[in-house]
């Protein structure tokens, strides 16, 4: 097992740049996160890193090795894809197998090897069944047993619980971090769920149109965002952002009315955004916001609103109270949870 390392690396299709000289470093053991919008470049960097991808630019260092341009098959890692991709005339220890009988193992290690993956993935009763006879959460354990039994040193998943319905990808994302505890390697994860990285990762990458836009563990990327962007998009539901002008020591928000805040702020009169999480406001007396729906989920509501300014926010409340369609409320927030950013989208501290 070792770790991965991105050095200014570049990815170009003829003219058009998609990955912008991005650096990263992956330590060994850990379970590292690709997170972004569709098209950010996510996929693409996990396939440059696996091999599938031809490097541009820079270079890309397996442990001690570098392998920029070294053939996929002698990069030592194993990628699960979205899509399953079983041979459906094989049985599930035939599809597991097939690859280290492809390259000439002897068959004692190859049935020890998936005896071996097949224990950790709670899969030795499945070992005879073909894949038409499997669920989806099952193939697709028959798809990780593949690249275990493969033995690589980082293991690459692009988007793999994609196809998989709600239920079966909690499921899944427990098996995912439960692989991980017990065999300790290095993982590199693409989603654009942003729930299974915050529940997956050790680290976060959010990326951008191509570019890093902040590293960190889940929390700290959460609860300290450098920008608006990796605010908006970490957490769920997302954080409401209500425009403002900046004034001395406070913030007049159209949404929100007068923000107090200690945060240093730019010259009076510029734009600024105040962000606030949906369990950090609440129903206050008033008649001054108006709402839209709620969405009574049982532990926890979502109200969403429209403030006077037409900005829409959502507060999270932990009770059943539903409140009607067009019914009129205040809202109200402690100041200390309110995020600033300026016109930019950068974080004011």
């Amino acid at each position: 097992m070792t770790g991965v390392t991105l050095e200014k690396v570049v990815k170009r299709y003829g003219d058009v740049q998609v990955i912008h000289g991005v650096d990263l470093q992956v330590e060994d053991g850990e379970f590292c996160v690709f997170v972004g919008p569709s098209g950010c470049g996510k996929s693409t960097l996990l396939r440059m890193i696996a091999g599938l991808e031809e490097t541009t630019g820079g270079a890309m260092r397996i442990g001690p090795r570098e392998v920029t341009r070294v053939d996929p098959s002698e990069r030592g890692v194993a990628m699960v894809f979205q899509t399953y991709a079983l041979y459906p005339h094989m049985t599930v220890a035939e599809n597991m197998g097939f690859g280290l009988k492809m390259t000439g193992h002897p068959r004692a290690e190859i049935d020890r090897k998936v005896a071996e993956a097949a224990r950790i993935l709670k899969l030795e009763p499945l070992l005879a069944r073909k894949p038409k006879a499997l669920s989806g959460g099952q193939r697709q354990r028959v798809a990780i047993g593949r690249a275990i039994v493969r033995g690589p040193e980082v293991f690459l998943f692009d988007e793999p619980l994609s196809n998989l319905d709600a239920e079966l990808r909690v499921e899944m994302r427990v098996e995912i971090a439960r692989l991980h505890r017990e065999i300790g390697a290095t993982m590199i994860y693409v989603t654009h769920d942003q729930v299974e990285a915050m529940t997956l990762a050790d680290k976060i990458v959010v990326l951008r149109a191509g570019r890093i836009e902040q590293v960190g563990k889940p929390l700290d990327l959460y609860n300290n965002p450098d920008n608006r962007f990796v605010a908006g998009f970490i957490g769920s539901p997302a954080m409401n952002f209500v425009s403002g002008v900046a004034e001395a020591g406070s913030v007049a928000a159209k949404g929100l009315g007068q923000v107090l805040t200690s945060v240093g702020l730019p010259a009076k009169g510029a734009e600024v955004t105040v962000g606030l999480r949906p369990q950090h406001l609440r129903i206050a007396e008033g008649a001054t916001h108006r709402v839209e729906l709620t969405e009574a989920l049982g532990g926890v509501s979502y109200v969403h609103l429209t403030a006077p300014s037409g900005e829409k926010l959502i507060i999270e409340r932990r009770d059943q109270v539903s409140l009607d369609p067009g019914a009129m409320v205040g809202v109200s927030f402690d100041a200390r949870d309110a995020m600033l950013f300026d016109k930019d989208g950068l974080r004011l501290r």
